[in-house]
């Protein structure tokens, strides 16, 4: 009878054995538990991870900061500051565990591009650098510029897709930031006066470039026209004459109107001198000689002329010779 029970139990259990693997034939191979070698999930190398450690590679990779280097300055700025998801990252490792070796499975991941955008404006103001002219100095009788210094501006556009490139495909090499030279050369073509007070003569440079030379009267040896360096603060055209209060020679004098009998002609030119102007006149024989009263006066033509290309700021010096 014992002997009978034992067929029996060895033939159910028998049964069951050829039934558990007939049901793992029939069932898919577990996967690997670790991904293949050669295999990149976008440019991150996954290879010999297990799932959990190749999310982290892959997010690590694409989060992480981007550096950029403006002239000597470095910035960071990170992925998440322009709302970059990695939308399908499981999908991605799920494939990257049954792909061959020397496999690439795409990743592709999104950005604000706007916020990118608004970034790179906020950095080229904070990184401008404006052209530095320096001072403008006389040598030897001649305008001379000292400390010339050229300025810089970030290039919005090629900045942005640099940085927007870096965070979409994963790479994170440093960044220089292109440049746009400010040329301060530029500024050197504005205008200078030299104004020779002994020969009566002024001197119209552009830059450093003589442009033209005018005869004019200065002042008397009772009313100098002063020396020293001045700039043009105020520009009029068809002046007023008033007559200078606090100075003996325009007592009883009345203003005179715009006219062919202005003191002034038809431009006035005030200087940082108080009371000094460079002016047309109604008394053309002075020009030549040091005839008025400290003012620089010109031939009424040439005071026109001279105001069109000159302005507010213009640099004037007066020397002796």
């Amino acid at each position: 009878m014992a002997k009978r029970v034992g067929i029996i139990l060895c033939v159910v259990v028998c049964a069951l054995g050829v039934g558990a693997s007939h049901a793992r034939a029939d069932s898919p191979p577990p996967p690997p538990v670790v991904i293949a070698d050669g295999v990149q999930i976008g440019s991150v190398d996954v290879s010999g991870l297990t799932a959990d450690q190749a999310t982290t590679a892959v997010q690590t990779a694409y989060f992480a900061s981007v550096a950029l280097h403006v002239g000597h300055h470095g910035y960071l700025v990170s992925p998440h500051h322009f709302h970059t998801a990695l939308g399908g990252l499981d999908a991605a490792v799920q494939t990257a565990l049954m792909a061959p070796v020397d496999t690439t499975v795409a990743l592709t991941p999104t950005l604000d591009s706007k916020l990118v955008a608004k970034w790179v404006k906020t950095l080229a103001k904070k990184t401008y650098r404006a052209p530095v002219a320096g001072q403008v100095v006389l040598r030897r009788s001649r305008p001379f510029f000292t400390h010339a210094r050229p300025g810089r501006a970030l290039r919005p556009f090629p900045t942005r897709m640099m940085i927007q490139h870096a965070i979409l495909e994963g790479t994170r090499t440093v960044i220089l930031a292109p440049l746009r030279k400010l040329d301060a050369a530029s500024v050197k073509s504005e205008p200078v006066i030299v104004i020779h007070r002994g020969s009566n003569r002024l001197y119209l440079y552009n830059g450093t470039r003589l442009a033209r030379v005018f005869p004019v009267a200065t002042g008397q040896a009772a009313w100098p026209t002063p020396l020293g360096h001045f700039q043009i603060v105020v520009k009029q055209k068809n002046p007023w004459w008033f007559p200078p209060t606090q100075d003996s020679w325009a007592a009883g004098a009345q203003p005179v109107p715009p006219g062919p009998n202005n003191p002034l002609g038809t431009r006035w030119m005030g200087l940082s001198a108080p009371g000094v102007g460079i002016h047309g006149t109604d008394e053309p024989w002075s020009i030549g000689h040091s005839e008025s009263h400290g003012c620089i006066r010109m031939q009424v033509p040439s005071a026109e002329w001279l105001y069109n290309r000159v302005r507010v700021g213009t640099p004037v010096f007066i020397i002796p010779s």
